[in-house]
């Protein structure tokens, strides 16, 4: 064991809704090791990582570098200190190069106006070369692919300084080779002598990598341990308080009509690029068919397509037959499309919302709930009590604000929401993105038993566990185009699919035909 660098004693965060964040937590590092950092969304781990970093205060607690107390009051203190930090939604500027990303803000110039280009990419090739990372300097950022992506930011930190970094899920959308890949890269840096705070739900990674774990439940330290003393199942039963089922338990799928069709799909998008490029494929009800792939290679114009975000030709998307090219995104609903969309914040909930509010945001005209003038308070009531109380959503009521809640549990609202109309259509991207163990075993199962329930399911995921595991058959996707196709997903191993993410691969026209059910 090597020697305690950094040392966070009884840190406590109180947030002014109430909210224990962190209750008297400890925590401490040293030199040269790779230490995980775990537990249940909620758990207090990203407000204990953000107060190290100087984005939060603590109200009480110290933190000691080096023996010596040290007050972190923004980012700028900590990475005069040698703390930096890789934030899991990349902070790069796609138009700029590599080089201008990794030096931004520390620009070397010509004069007092003009960058220097020259000694940008100098100093841009000598960090990446020292730490062993394969990359091209002068690539523009909107053309590299995201493990590039992840690097970059890894870089831009070395470059302030960083003697101790912290990672919040870096491997989130990497595939198994570029995850091998990152943690090559990772170990380099430990053997230099930098410090790796590793936060993480893929309890397999955490298990590989790393040299010690934190695993926190409840705004509580659960105790620091040596990760070869642990297995992933006791790990999960820290974190959550009870034993989680780590893998999908689902009978083999009776699928039956299609629901979803799917011809000849091109998208250009703002670049002049194809970011569809002559898709085809069908979903049928009482199956789910998942979509793999490096993120990028247009996952997110397809779903943005099908769910009427972006709108696309005629007759290129059918729904039992109906063209939706000209419906908007409410007739769509009505057409029995449910979406569980890749950003909650963003297109998942309102926010500023109830729960309550949110719950019904899809319903609230029916009649269900509504008799023409008046909506019927008593059964609204009624309806957002067993909904969260079915899908287990921690809360004090449903009259509380979704941003109180957790990223778990703001999942949750939203999965509930879209699942409680019975679609017969669901496309969930990425549903279990960024989410602890609990709520995904919980999410994951509800999706299966929808499709028993004869619902037909798109799931587009960059988890290979996940998209492997709950997937009936299985599409992959590489720069705009279906590059293979599988119609039983217990034939082909995380390997093997990582190769054709990558392009490295790729199946005849007539192996992929399969998935379009005509």
């Amino acid at each position: 064991m090597g020697k305690e660098i950094l040392s966070m004693q009884n840190i406590t965060k109180v947030y002014p809704n109430g909210i224990v964040a962190n209750n008297r937590v400890n925590f401490s590092i040293t030199k040269g090791e790779i230490h995980a950092l775990v537990g249940e969304n909620g758990a207090g781990k990203s407000t204990l990582m953000k107060i190290l970093f100087g984005l939060e205060n603590p109200e009480e607690g110290e933190i000691l570098l080096d023996g010596r107390k040290l007050s972190i009051t923004s980012p700028n203190v900590a990475i005069l200190n040698g703390i930096g930090m890789v934030h899991q939604h990349f902070m790069l500027v796609p138009s700029l190069t590599v080089a201008e990303n990794i030096v931004l803000g520390s620009e070397p110039r010509k004069g007092k106006l003009f960058l220097d280009m020259d000694k940008a990419i100098i100093m841009a090739e000598d960090l990446a070369e020292k730490y062993n990372f394969d990359i091209d300097v002068r690539a523009h950022v909107k053309d590299i692919p995201v493990g590039t992506k992840q690097k970059v930011e890894i870089l831009k930190a070395l470059l302030r300084g960083a003697e101790i970094l912290i990672l919040d899920e870096p491997t989130a959308v990497l595939t198994p080779q570029e995850t091998e890949e990152l943690f090559k890269e990772l170990i380099i840096l430990k053997e230099k002598g930098h410090t790796i705070i590793f936060i993480s739900h893929k309890l397999h990674e955490v298990k590989h990598f790393c040299d010690r774990i934190t695993i926190m439940r409840n705004g509580r330290s659960m105790g620091v341990y040596n990760t070869k003393d642990v297995s992933e199942e006791d790990i999960s039963r820290l974190m959550v308080g009870r034993d989680v089922i780590l893998t999908v338990t689902k009978n083999k799928a009776q699928p039956k009509e299609v629901v979803l069709k799917v011809r000849n799909l091109t998208f250009v998008n703002e670049f002049g690029k194809k970011a569809l490029d002559d898709i085809s494929f069908s979903v049928r009800n009482g199956e789910i068919l998942g979509v793999a792939g490096v993120e990028g290679n247009g996952q997110r114009e397809l779903v943005e397509t099908i769910t009427g975000l972006l709108k696309c030709g005629k007759n290129k998307i059918l729904i039992e037959g109906k063209d939706i090219s000209v419906l908007g995104i409410k007739e769509l609903r009505d057409l029995g499309i449910s979406h569980i969309p890749e950003d909650r914040m963003t297109y998942g909930v309102a926010e500023n919302l109830t729960i309550e509010q949110n719950l019904i945001s899809n319903t609230y005209d029916k009649k269900e709930l509504n008799n023409g003038f008046l909506m019927d308070m008593k059964k609204i009531i009624d309806t957002t009590v067993d909904l969260v109380k079915d899908y287990r959503i921690k809360c004090n009521s449903p009259k509380q604000t979704v941003k109180m809640l957790s990223g778990g549990n703001i999942q949750k609202v939203v999965v509930a929401r879209e699942f409680a109309t019975e679609p017969k259509l669901l496309v969930a991207d990425q549903p279990t993105r960024g989410i602890d163990v609990g709520a995904t075993e919980f999410i994951r199962t509800k999706l299966v038993e929808l499709r028993d329930d004869d619902s037909a399911v798109l799931l587009v995921s960059a988890d290979l566990n996940e998209v492997m595991e709950l997937s009936d058959s299985l599409i992959v996707m590489f720069e705009g185009k279906i590059v293979a196709y599988f119609e039983d997903t217990d034939k082909i191993t995380e390997e093997e699919l990582g190769l054709y993410m990558l392009g490295v691969r790729k199946q005849t026209n007539e192996e992929i035909g399969g998935v379009v059910y005509e």
